[in-house]
């Protein structure tokens, strides 16, 4: 099979680099339109406007509702329709809704994230949710962003929950790219993975396990240090990367699974993605070593590690069944894992990774 690697065309990585978007950005056509919400407005809405217009484009701004449903795609692209370049600023929803009406208008596009959460920015996807909240499609677009801009005194200066969010995604693309490189998967792409991809999942694994307590020490006081900067290209660059490249499996699957129970919702992605990637290692049969390795980092880095800690207290069996059914449907990335999965299977390395999680937490604090 053939292998297939795509990646943004440019990706701009500093602090005060939203400054320099008139730089940077496709200045090929007359008009832009910039895609927030009020809050990111206000933090980034001037200097990107006054980026582009110095560029020679006319800026029109489209507010964002908070949630990528189809509605919300249909709307912003019909009052972006005639532009020649949009412009995604904010989270991961906003950024996955500007890629969605750029690839439906042709444009050209420009993700500017101003929290590091997800690798979203980075992509060629957009995840659709329900009106509910739940995860409705991944959307493929085919195309990558124009310019992916990343000014990290934004970053650094976002609600800390964020950063540590963006740091479970990271985690998670190299367990998920490594099992479907092992079991001969398609990338999202539709081809085998490079070594490069595989290199790259490695390194953004690496970069969290060096850096990620730096970096969030960092964070907490809103500054930008050489460990910032590091972590925040791993999780939004090669994050990216790995996982479209390299692959996904178990662990976004149980993630789309636990969107459709209601106590998740205040999770974020990151933190419904790192209980996925617990259940995922128990799912492969993985050593017990390796699962507390996980589990053990993500205490460190203070991200969830059990249902409880996303809002699943004492789930029902019915809550559980409806998490390992969502994960398991025909097109979920779970079945790139190299045995045949089940609901059952699913429910039961959920509860066990919950159970392995909680104990190996509370016997390092009693230690």
């Amino acid at each position: 099979m053939t292998r297939i690697f795509r990646s943004p065309s440019t990706y701009v990585q500093g602090r005060n680099a939203v400054a320099a978007i008139g730089e940077h950005a496709p200045t090929d056509g007359s008009h832009a339109v910039v895609v927030a919400d009020p809050a990111v407005r206000n933090i980034v809405g001037d200097p990107i406007r006054t980026g582009l217009e110095a560029a020679g484009l006319a800026v029109e701004s489209v507010d964002f509702d908070g949630m990528c449903t189809q509605a919300e795609i249909d709307r912003v692209a019909g009052l972006a329709e005639g532009t020649d370049l949009v412009v995604g600023a904010g989270g991961g929803r906003t950024l996955d809704t500007a890629k969605a009406v750029g690839a439906r208008l042709d444009t050209q596009l420009v993700t500017v994230p101003t929290i590091a959460s997800t690798d979203a920015p980075t992509s060629s996807l957009s995840v659709i949710y329900t009106d509910e909240g739940a995860v409705e499609e991944l959307r493929f677009h085919g195309v990558h962003p124009d310019l992916v801009l990343v000014d990290t005194a934004v970053i650094a200066a976002a609600p800390v929950r964020f950063f540590r969010s963006g740091l479970a995604d990271a985690i998670a693309t190299r367990v998920e790219a490594e099992t479907a490189i092992e079991a001969g998967a398609e990338n999202v792409f539709g081809g085998q993975s490079t070594r490069a991809a595989r290199a790259i999942a490695r390194e953004c694994f690496r970069t969290v396990d060096d850096h990620g307590e730096c970096a969030l020490a960092a964070v907490e006081r809103d500054a930008v240090t050489d460990s910032v900067e590091a972590v925040v290209e791993a999780a939004t660059l090669l994050s990216g990367i790995g996982f479209e490249s390299g692959g996904l499996a178990a662990a976004h699957a149980v993630h789309d699974g636990l969107t459709r129970v209601e106590p998740t919702h205040d999770a974020t992605h990151g933190e419904k993605v790192n209980i996925g990637t617990l259940t995922q290692l128990v799912l492969e049969g993985r050593d017990t070593e390796v699962v507390h390795d996980i589990v053990d980092l993500s205490v460190d880095l203070g991200l969830p590690v059990t249902l409880a800690d996303i809002g699943l207290t004492d789930p029902t069996d019915e809550q559980l069944r409806t998490v390992a059914e969502a994960a398991c449907e025909p097109q979920e990335t779970i079945h790139n894992e190299p045995f045949d999965v089940t609901p059952d299977a699913v429910r039961d390395a959920l509860v066990t990774a919950d159970e392995m999680a909680r104990t190996r937490r509370n016997n390092r604090e009693n230690e």
